[in-house]
């Protein structure tokens, strides 16, 4: 094989810059395509626009005529309550009575003609009917307890327009414009009402608007009560008082424009509103924003197709000319394919390597659990035999075996950024000199071991149990290297870093110091001693995975791990963790208390458990049924989303996370959250993939394997 040198000199390199003009075309298709769209954006937005300024010249043209047309009834109104008024005088109820014959004539004289009255009706001091345009002799009926008497009474001069009602005599949907009438001494001698058709108002508002379902028209009141509307309002639903409508009629505005969702029929509309003359009645036109868009939506599609032809030929000639540009490269390309080669020899070598690295990891994990698996599994067989009788020490073996299994799957997943993390605030100053016991002992009791800890050191938001797994590795690591009657101390300080580190960012930090006495690390050793799987210890003794574990918990406490070591005088392995600003240590931790409490009150009537591993929804079932809950199991989310829309109800849902089927548990989280807001639901994983998202979602997950007790704190009362 020729030297590149040599290739080069055969096959001359071209004298373009295609990845200059690779760029250019690339930059010309992106204008070609971002352009056209901005441009569309901009005319769809401004034509949107245009249309709404027209919709709202619309609704303004017909608010004044429809005001124009309400101020003539209501002065019509006015008028003929007025004459009316006058003719009865300062007559009793006695002198009405005796002069109903000729007031019924009168009254159907006065107001008959006219289409939009109903009824005009006289009534006395206690609200008796006295005399009736249509009805004579008047029937024996009283007001005296309805609304609109009472509010006449209390109104005049002013009159009071009443909320649509159905005549109990006429059978019609009227509202009574209500005139209380008053003795030149100031007594109350009863009302004139005029009934006023609502039919008359939604067949003049329906020809208005010409058949036009997008449009609204409306009289209210300026309390916001409907008296007339087209579309008309079903019986029995009222507007919202809690609306900007209301709240624009309610301050006395004379007009004005809004834009809101009706919580009549739950259309969206610009509206129009326009006081009635002095009248307390407005006159709303409102055109629904749904027909606006369906009038703008298609003419934009016309435009944006016939704006893409000339488009779709520029893209052909780009399209074009990168296929020529790539014709162009193949002299260039074939004098790569030596340098492809070699990297790709090179890739084979390190993928070799990995898969090498990958080997070294099976092989250690597989030794370790066969290791624990024999412990189980000679213990269970020796159990057997003794009849499950005088079994306490193989039982204890048993426990040992699964708690150093949970420890080295938890090792592996915490190596690999998997495993479901507790975080919270901690206080080291309390923290750690508890822990110290734990430490000694896994130090070794014949090793001095010193804990400093200031007063004032800061709170960390970490997870307890990865930090505390974290120190014990380094003190197991220093263990195996110490002599009897060696050293090792832990001391805390706080540090405050001014410059970004490679791996630490400028802030504050707490640092925990893990010093032992030992002979230190030649430079090599230090230098690779955070990789995963690296260990100088004797095979079968080590995974090679405990500093590595260190690290990554520090990472996840948002710091990073460090190691000092001189040959001879020992090691030092620093921890760095970001300092936690949040609220009060001791109010955070009496709030945790109290709710632990809360949810340990009392056991749940009905449990669901979602989990595909028969085994581990047997052992859950059999833990919830001795908390005395009632158990159903599924074996998949999408199981338990169809029990749940059955109707069955449950006091609480337990789903593992990782589970066969459309729906694993952090969907049927996020479905039960929109559906069944207060149905409580919690999560249960070995692994921390997607934990995100539940933690959106503010719902409770067990990693597994989990204590009894801490299922037993997420039972409801």
């Amino acid at each position: 094989m020729q030297p590149s040198g040599s290739l080069a000199n055969d096959l001359p390199l071209p004298v373009r810059n295609f990845a200059a003009t690779h760029r250019i075309l690339l930059i010309v298709f992106a204008a070609s395509v971002l352009v056209p769209f901005v441009c569309l954006c901009g005319y769809g937005y401004f034509d949107f626009q245009r249309r709404v300024a027209d919709a709202n010249d619309v609704i303004d043209r017909l608010a004044r005529v429809g005001v124009e047309q309400a101020v003539k009834v209501m002065d019509l109104n006015e008028e003929i309550g007025s004459r009316i008024i006058d003719i009865l005088g300062d007559g009793g109820d006695a002198a009405i009575r005796a002069r109903e014959s000729v007031l019924h004539r009168q009254m159907n004289d006065i107001g008959g003609g006219y289409p939009q009255v109903a009824a005009i009706s006289v009534l006395g001091v206690n609200g008796e009917l006295l005399a009736s345009s249509r009805f004579y002799p008047a029937p024996n009926v009283s007001i005296s307890q309805r609304e609109d008497f009472r509010k006449a009474r209390a109104s005049r001069p002013h009159p009071y327009y009443s909320l649509p009602l159905l005549g109990r005599l006429t059978g019609l949907v009227v509202f009574n414009t209500a005139m209380g009438r008053t003795a030149g001494n100031g007594d109350f001698l009863g009302a004139v009402m005029i009934a006023l058709r609502q039919d008359y108002f939604t067949a003049f508002y329906s020809d208005l608007a010409s058949s036009n379902e997008a449009l609204l028209i409306g009289l209210y009141r300026d309390d916001g009560g409907v008296l007339a509307r087209y579309p008309e309002v079903k019986p029995g639903i009222n507007p919202s008082h809690n609306t900007a409508f209301y709240q624009a009629l309610a301050s006395g505005a004379k007009s004005g424009h809004l834009r809101m969702r009706s919580t009549v029929d739950g259309v969206e509309r610009y509206l129009s509103y326009r006081r009635v003359g002095d009248y307390p009645l407005y006159v709303t036109v409102g055109y629904a924003r749904s027909a606006i868009f369906a009038q703008w939506w298609p003419h934009l599609m016309i435009v944006s197709g016939l704006t893409a032809l000339p488009c779709v030929v520029v893209w052909l000639l780009i399209v074009f000319s990168l296929r020529r540009l790539r014709e162009e490269q193949r002299a260039w390309e074939r004098w790569q394919s030596e340098v492809g080669l070699r990297l790709s020899a090179e890739a084979a070598s390190r993928h070799l390597q990995r898969m090498g690295a990958l080997g070294n990891l099976v092989a250690n994990v597989a030794h370790d659990f066969n290791n624990l698996l024999m412990v189980v599994a000679a213990n269970m067989s020796l159990v057997r035999h003794k009849g499950f009788s005088n079994a306490e020490p193989e039982v204890l073996a048993v426990e040992r075996a699964a708690a150093n299994a949970e420890t080295v799957a938890r090792r592996l997943l915490s190596v690999a950024r998997k495993q479901p993390l507790k975080q919270g605030p901690l206080d080291l100053a309390t923290w750690l000199p508890a822990a110290a016991g734990l430490l000694h002992t896994s130090v070794g009791h014949n090793i001095q071991m010193r804990v400093d800890v200031p007063r004032d050191i800061w709170p960390v938001f970490t997870d307890a149990t990865e930090l505390e797994l974290a120190l014990i590795n380094v003190a197991v690591n220093a263990r195996d290297v110490l002599p009897p009657g060696g050293r090792f101390d832990i001391q805390c300080e706080n540090l405050h870093v001014d410059n970004d580190a490679a791996d630490l960012s400028a802030g504050d930090y707490v640092t925990i110091a893990l010093t032992d006495s030992g002979e230190g690390m030649p430079a090599h050793v230090r230098e690779r001693a955070f990789e995963p799987l690296f260990t100088t210890k004797v095979v079968g003794s080590g995974t090679g995975l405990g500093l590595t574990q260190v690290l990554a918990a520090c990472e996840q406490a948002g710091g990073t791990a460090r190691i000092e070591s001189v040959v001879g005088q020992g090691t030092t392995v620093k921890l760095y963790l970001a300092r936690y600003r949040g609220s009060d240590m001791a109010a955070s931790l009496q709030k945790s208390t109290s709710q632990h409490d809360e949810q340990r009150a009392a056991p749940a009537s009905s449990v669901l458990v979602a989990e595909d591993n028969a085994e581990v929804a047997a052992a859950v079932t059999a833990v919830l049924e001795m908390f005395g809950c009632r158990v159903q199991t599924v074996s998949s989310g999408d199981e338990a989303w169809r029990t749940l829309q059955t109707g069955a109800v449950f006091d609480l849902v337990l789903s593992d996370i990782q589970m066969p089927g459309k729906l694993n548990g952090i969907d049927l989280a996020e479905r039960v959250r929109a559906a069944y807001p207060d149905q409580k639901i919690a999560l249960m994983t070995g692994y921390a993939d997607e934990l995100g998202r539940a933690e959106h979602l503010h719902v409770p997950v067990l990693p597994k394997p989990f204590d009894i007790d801490e299922l037993r704190a997420l039972i409801p009362e």
